[in-house]
C-alpha cells in the first residue's frame, strides 16, 4: 500500500470514526447558552421562514447542540435532536445568522428518520446564533439554537492543503447498530470552498465550489436530502440516525461544478 493512500484512508477513518461515536456533548453544550438578540436574524427571518411569526423554541420537540466557543471555526459540529414521541420532522432549515449566506441547509427527510438525530459540521464566520427552523409533519414551525463564538471559519485554507481535490467525490458510509435503529454516517469527499479562502502559494482567491445537493436512501425509502452552501464545512460529514428497512442504502451527490456521483453501501456496510 503506498504511503499517499495510508494517508487518505487514514483521514477517512480518523472522520468517520469522531462522527460515529457516541454524541457525548461538552460541558460548554449547556441548556444555558441560548439564543441571542439577532439584528440579521430580523433581516432574513421571512425569507427563509415565510412569514415574520417567529417560531416557538421548543424543547419537548426540537434541540439544538453546538459548543460555546469553538475550537475549530472551520469545523464546528451540529447536532440536531428531537426527544422520543416528539412530531416527525418532514423539512428543517440549519441557518447561521452572521455567515455571508446564512442558510448553511435545507433538509427533508424521510419516515425512518424520526425522532430525529442529525449531526453535520459546519463553518462559523463570527460570533453567531445558529438555528435550526423545523417544520413539522402536521405543518408547524419549531426552533431551536445556541450562540456560538467563533470568527473565521468561511475564510479558514482547507485542511487538506494541496490535496484539497484529491479522490474529489469519493463517499463512504457506515451505519452501526443502536437499538431497533442505527446511527449511519456519510463522508463525501470535496473541498467545498466557501469563494472566500485564498490559495495558500499564490494568494490569489479561490472561487466558490461545494456540494449542493445530496440524497441519501435505503431501497426506495428516502431517509434524507439537502440542499447545502458555503457554511458546510470540507469534507461533509452527516451523522443521522434511522429505522433500517434491510435494504442497501445509496448516495447521490452533486456540486456547483455540475458533477455528480452515486455510491451503493449494503444495509451495514462501511
Amino acid at each position: 500500500m503506498t504511503t499517499s493512500l495510508t494517508r487518505s484512508l487514514t483521514r477517512w477513518t480518523l472522520a468517520l470514526a469522531l462522527l460515529a461515536a457516541p454524541a457525548v456533548p461538552p460541558a460548554a453544550w449547556a441548556a444555558d447558552n441560548p439564543l441571542q438578540p439577532s439584528p440579521a436574524w430580523d433581516d432574513i427571518r421571512s425569507s427563509v421562514i415565510g412569514t415574520e411569526t417567529e417560531p416557538p423554541v421548543d424543547a419537548t420537540v426540537l434541540e439544538l447542540e453546538a459548543p460555546m466557543r469553538a475550537d475549530n471555526p472551520a469545523l464546528v459540529p451540529i447536532r440536531i435532536t428531537q426527544p422520543p414521541g416528539a412530531p416527525r420532522i418532514d423539512k428543517l432549515a440549519l441557518v447561521i445568522d452572521a455567515n455571508p449566506a446564512p442558510v448553511a441547509g435545507e433538509f427533508t427527510f424521510g419516515p425512518a428518520t424520526g425522532p430525529l438525530d442529525l449531526e453535520v459540521r459546519v463553518r462559523v464566520n463570527a460570533y453567531s446564533d445558529v438555528r435550526a427552523i423545523a417544520t413539522l409533519d402536521d405543518g408547524r414551525q419549531v426552533m431551536a439554537g445556541r450562540f456560538v463564538k467563533a470568527s473565521g471559519g468561511c475564510a479558514a485554507p482547507a485542511g487538506s492543503g494541496a490535496d484539497a481535490r484529491k479522490d474529489i467525490g469519493a463517499m463512504r458510509w457506515k451505519s452501526e447498530p443502536q437499538g431497533d435503529r442505527a446511527i449511519g454516517t456519510l463522508m463525501i469527499r470535496h473541498p467545498n470552498f466557501s469563494g472566500l479562502q485564498r490559495d495558500q502559494v499564490t494568494l490569489l482567491d479561490i472561487p466558490a465550489e461545494f456540494v449542493q445537493t445530496v440524497e441519501l436512501k435505503q431501497g426506495d425509502e428516502l431517509l434524507m436530502t439537502m440542499q447545502g452552501g458555503i457554511s458546510i464545512s470540507e469534507n461533509p460529514v452527516f451523522r443521522l440516525g434511522y429505522v433500517p428497512n434491510g435494504q442497501p442504502v445509496t448516495a447521490h451527490a452533486e456540486d456547483t461544478e455540475g458533477r455528480a456521483w452515486d455510491e451503493s453501501f449494503p444495509q451495514a456496510g462501511g
